[in-house]
């Protein structure tokens, strides 16, 4: 269980990166706004669950 938390955090802020590539992409396309920007809501989101994963906690 202990080899899942380690990768976890690490798929999540790959994940974030891919989004933020996406939502890049999708804005230089014209694409419509929305899609831009639930993209990057998506991409904030991964990148935050990344980051709160590996701090420290209580142990619980």
């Amino acid at each position: 269980m202990s080899s899942v938390s380690g990768i976890l955090p690490t798929l999540l802020l790959i994940l974030a990166g891919v989004l933020v590539g996406g939502a890049l992409s999708l804005h230089r396309q014209g694409a419509p706004r929305g899609a831009v920007v639930v993209t990057a809501l998506l991409a904030v989101l991964a990148t935050v669950a990344g980051v709160l994963w590996l701090l420290p906690g209580d142990g619980s």
